[in-house]
């Protein structure tokens, strides 16, 4: 009879053992998928700034290879940079542009931005500065609004209609109405890093 009981009490310390690591594998999995969603959380912001990094490197290794066959390097026209003692007093002059607009439009303005994985992290003020100075443009269909290796200095949102984006001839994607573009050559302070055109 002790036999048997201990029999007994053994087998139920070994399957308390088994419950515990049962939920130790459990506790594991779940960090195992929260540490892959992070990874490819990381790994499509990593993926975005390689498409701002990459054509501007690419002509950079066109240029050291052209010049490495001989042919004349051309000077470089401008550097640009961060100022160094900057003050902000020699801004409270400027005063930004106000366009008046519908509340319909300044929220598909604002909402835009936040959706932008490069915008949505400005400041509230700087958000509604950008709000209150975009100003209505209209584009027919075809019309190129942004053209790949130009310098530019506009950002645009789509109220309406379709463009397509295209890169070195190769079409991305499809865009519709509040989504913001143009915003890569602006922050990056780079040439237009895509062809859009007016689609419909």
């Amino acid at each position: 009879m002790g036999t048997l009981r201990d029999l007994q009490y053994a087998l139920q310390e070994k399957i308390e053992e088994l419950r515990q690591r049962d939920a130790l594998i459990d506790e594991l999995e779940l960090e195992l998928d929260q540490k892959d969603e992070l990874i490819q959380k990381l790994q499509n912001e990593l993926d975005k700034y390689r498409s701002v990094i990459r054509p501007a490197t690419q002509q950079a290794q066109k240029q050291s290879a052209s010049t490495l066959q001989g042919e004349p390097r051309t000077k470089r026209q401008a550097i640009s940079a961060e100022p160094t003692a900057f003050d902000i007093q020699d801004l409270s002059h400027v005063t930004l542009p106000f366009y008046p607009k519908s509340t319909q439009s300044k929220d598909l303005i604002k909402e835009a931005i936040l959706d932008n994985d490069f915008m949505k992290n400005l400041e509230l003020s700087q958000i509604q500065e950008i709000v209150d100075c975009m100003y209505p443009v209209e584009y027919g269909k075809d019309s190129c609004i942004i053209k790949e290796g130009d310098v530019g200095s506009l950002v645009y949102v789509m109220e309406d209609g379709k463009v397509e984006v295209t890169k070195e001839g190769v079409k991305l994607c499809t865009m519709g109405p509040g989504k913001v573009f143009g915003e890569l050559a602006i922050l990056y302070n780079c040439t237009r890093t895509a062809t859009v055109k007016r689609k419909k």
